[in-house]
């Protein structure tokens, strides 16, 4: 199997130079690699003292973020080298000031793995949720170096877990440990033979809880919202938007405002949405020298501040739940103490079940419902306020991930 392996990823790596000529996410992941060896030499000696982490995208940085921002305190003179998988978390965070590398992890082909390990030479390499690449856990068992899955989520449909899975489980021989977010991944890995697991949560709540204790205020939020009740929808796609639309334009108080932060935020997509609405409504793009208080609905067409906007929120809706890859991020609302709403496609996302549980986020399926809904939470505070109230509890309640990560390290001596 590890012939075939490697054969199919020669065969990968000539053809993802063919395809990216004519694709520009996978142009940026081929051309990206090619930076990859000149960054690290230019960053890394061989005295140096080096923490890797490996993030399969963005997601996966936001479960790693809390733990290097804790290294980064704790060994101030190690160097930190954060790898990902793909472009949508790299070009984002390629940037991140708490890291003296970021950049593409190679292919895993032998010839790469050796070339990348001999430059990076971690003291303990950490992998955040997932990402099993054999040719480079099996030379970091060979080498011997500490190293850790943190958040980690797994299934049983998986390889590991099958008769024919051998090969793979071999790989995860090179954890020192094992994280986990569930019972079940602790309950799988142990079923073979693995006992290094601990059941510690997952980091993101020990990320999002953070976000509360920082300056969340957004002058011009504050001067639209002007003291009235807020639904905030977050990261939607069409599929949410037209519901939300149907509510604004035919059931909505005029004393009800909407702010949209759409996840598609190109110029023909951002009008047709605007367009769709009757009542009054400004795009973050124009907002300059508007009496913001006087609109009723506000677009966000720009990235990288809905964190902040939730915190203005008396309801949230979370996007993405009417389409295949399911929804966005509910923690980022939850925290804030804020009643949630989702489309029907959250099976695969831990926290939006049990926070379906724990009666903080609320699942629709239709415009009728959606409508309902909303209704309810406007008229009714302490309906409102009990969910707001369930949400925040469930971070409160998981947090601690983190800690119990940096304690492993610090007590078994991992860090020399």
């Amino acid at each position: 199997m590890y012939f075939l392996y490697n054969i199919l990823i020669l065969i990968a790596a000539n053809c993802l130079k063919i395809v990216a000529l004519f694709n520009n996410k996978i142009r940026l992941f081929v051309e990206g690699r090619n930076e990859t060896f000149s960054k690290l030499n230019t960053a890394i000696s061989n005295k140096d003292q080096v923490f890797w982490v490996h993030c399969a995208s963005l997601g996966e940085f936001e479960q790693g973020r809390p733990i290097i921002e804790k290294l980064k305190l704790q060994y101030p003179t190690h160097k930190i080298v954060v790898t990902f998988f793909s472009p949508s978390g790299y070009e984002v965070r390629k940037n991140y000031d708490l890291a003296n590398v970021v950049c593409y992890l190679p292919l895993d082909s032998k010839k790469n793995v050796k070339q990348f390990l001999n430059v990076v030479h971690p003291q303990l390499a950490i992998f955040v949720k997932y990402e099993f690449w054999p040719n480079l856990l099996n030379e970091l068992q060979k080498r011997k170096t500490a190293t850790i899955l943190v958040s980690g989520i797994f299934r049983k449909d998986q390889s590991f877990f099958k008769w024919y899975g051998g090969w793979m489980r071999k790989s995860l021989a090179a954890f020192s440990h094992f994280f986990v977010q569930n019972q079940e991944s602790k309950n799988l890995l142990e079923s073979v033979s693995f006992q290094n697991v601990t059941l510690s949560g997952d980091t993101r709540f020990d990320r999002v809880f953070e976000i509360t204790q920082q300056n969340n205020k957004l002058d011009f939020i504050t001067q639209f919202k002007n003291n009235t009740y807020t639904l905030v929808a977050g990261s939607t796609w069409k599929e949410d938007e037209d519901l939300l639309v149907n509510y604004i334009n035919n059931q909505a108080s005029e004393n009800e405002k909407f702010i949209i932060a759409p996840h598609n935020i190109n110029t023909k997509a951002i009008e047709e949405l605007k367009n769709s609405i009757s009542k009054k409504t400004v795009l973050f793009s124009e907002k300059e020298g508007k009496k913001l208080q006087d609109y009723q609905v506000f677009i966000v067409d720009t990235i990288g501040i809905l964190t902040k906007i939730y915190s203005y929120a008396n309801v949230a809706y979370v996007g993405g739940g009417y389409t295949k890859s399911g929804i966005h991020n509910v923690l980022e609302p939850a925290t804030f103490g804020v009643p949630i709403v989702i489309g029907p496609n959250y099976a695969k996302f831990n926290e939006a079940i049990e926070l379906v549980q724990n009666a903080a986020c609320f699942v629709t399926d239709s415009s009728q419902k959606l409508s309902v809904l909303l209704t309810d939470f406007y008229t009714d505070n302490q309906k409102r306020d009990i969910a707001g109230a369930n949400a925040l509890n469930y971070v409160v309640t998981n947090k601690g991930a983190t800690s119990k990560i940096l304690n492993y390290i610090k007590n078994e001596r991992e860090i020399r």
